[in-house]
């Protein structure tokens, strides 16, 4: 009789809630909108001859989670609102993506937090207007990443298309640049913090579709911090059996004076340029892709990973090493229609990056396993090995290997 009240009670007042109020209920259901990413990540690492006064061995494991959800919800016509919410950090790191080492502590939980709340217009033709807590999407930084960091402030950003040219600005008084653990620019102040979350921020660009042809080109300044500036192209041809892809570009970001006399030894001007080609044909792929950096510095973004930046393989990386030059080949081979087999081989030269010459090579296999159109899993076994010119540094040989889960909705 119990079990038979509850359920009365149950219907009634669900009977009570659609006689009330069923018909708003429904129409704010249909307006609403959401997706996201679920992204899983085992990495296992063993390194010899770990830098230091005893050059021991060491080993690393870990499983990394994050979970990213949109919820967009229509307000009218004209606006939406538009918010994000990442379940993934757990230690106050910044990154986004919860690590959680399995040698040195427990399994525990992970931290959730809103990262976007804003409204977009779209009232006027071909344009989009976009007010409030926001990702920042320019070549400088990472708007949105199912594995890592997101750059994101509160302002206003525009966006327009005339025929083939889109045009953006936008103006934010304050970010998160400074809460990141994988900002370049903090890397080489050498200790001293200068790039703060509360500086105001001003970006432009414009992009332009010819074609085959993409061009690009735009500019961010940071107050009082830095400004800088890309300009790139990219293009896909198809050869007949052959599909051709190419891209170049070049960027620079120049420190402002009251930073490089602040610091000892800072260089004013960073430059990294790169340019790549890939091709397929039939079930084979192929790519090759070069960089190299100024003499006097290499971080010309944000965020490590950055578009400005040089980033495509695992390890090894141009990014903010100054006076280098690296090279990233590849091959892969779709044996089935859900089974991809890549070979990929990354090589730096490093003159004087972070004050020291070296060299470092790595090379990796994986076999990607795509589940369905929005369900991807990878298994990635590799060498990554660095050379120091220096009799104070000791060669480093990690063998690593990561296996990951991404789901999509």
């Amino acid at each position: 009789m119990t079990k038979f009240t509850k359920l009365s009670l149950i219907a009634a007042l669900a009977l009570a809630g659609t006689t009330a109020s069923a018909q708003p209920l429904a129409e704010a259901i249909k307006n609403v909108e959401v997706s996201g990413t679920v992204t899983y990540r085992y990495d296992d690492q063993s390194i010899e001859n770990v830098a230091g006064a005893d050059g021991d061995d060491d080993s690393e494991t870990s499983n990394k989670y994050k979970i990213a959800v949109n919820v967009n919800s229509k307000v009218n016509d004209d606006v939406t609102f538009n918010s994000r919410f990442i379940l993934g950090e757990n230690d106050g790191s910044g990154t986004d993506f919860g690590s959680l080492d399995t040698q040195a502590s427990g399994d525990t939980n992970l931290d959730a937090k809103l990262t976007e709340a804003n409204f977009a217009y779209t009232g006027i033709a071909n344009t989009v207007v976009v007010v409030g807590k926001q990702a920042i999407p320019t070549a400088f930084t990472i708007d949105r990443d199912a594995t890592g960091i997101e750059n994101t402030g509160t302002g206003i950003l525009a966006q327009t298309t005339f025929g083939p040219a889109t045009l953006h600005a936008a103006y934010f008084n304050q970010t998160n640049f400074n809460t990141s653990n994988d900002t370049g620019l903090n890397d080489i102040t050498k200790g001293v913090e200068y790039l703060k979350g509360s500086k105001d921020v001003i970006t432009a660009g414009i992009a332009l579709a010819l074609g085959p042809v993409n061009v690009d080109a735009s500019y961010v300044d940071v107050d009082d911090t830095f400004d800088a500036y890309t300009v790139g192209a990219d293009a896909a041809f198809d050869l007949g059996e052959v599909s051709l892809e190419t891209f170049a570009r070049y960027s620079v970001l120049e420190l402002d004076d009251k930073i490089t006399d602040a610091v000892a030894n800072l260089e004013e001007d960073n430059g990294l340029w790169k340019i790549g080609v890939s091709a397929n044909m039939g079930m084979f792929g192929a790519h090759l892709m070069y960089g190299q950096t100024d003499e006097d510095g290499g971080t010309v973004g944000v965020i490590n990973g950055a578009t400005v930046g040089f980033d495509e393989h695992w390890n090894v990386t141009l990014d903010t090493v100054a006076d280098a030059d690296t090279i990233f080949a590849g091959v892969d081979a779709q044996v089935t229609d859900k089974i991809n087999l890549a070979l990929n081989y990354s090589a730096m030269d490093a003159d004087k990056g972070s004050g020291e010459e070296r060299d470092e090579t790595e090379v990796y296999g994986q076999i990607t396993y795509d589940h369905a159109s929005n369900l991807s899993t990878f298994v990635r076994f590799g060498q990554y090995d660095v050379d120091y010119d220096a009799s104070n540094k000791k060669d480093q040989e990690t063998t690593a290997g990561r296996v990951q889960i991404q789901y999509s909705f």
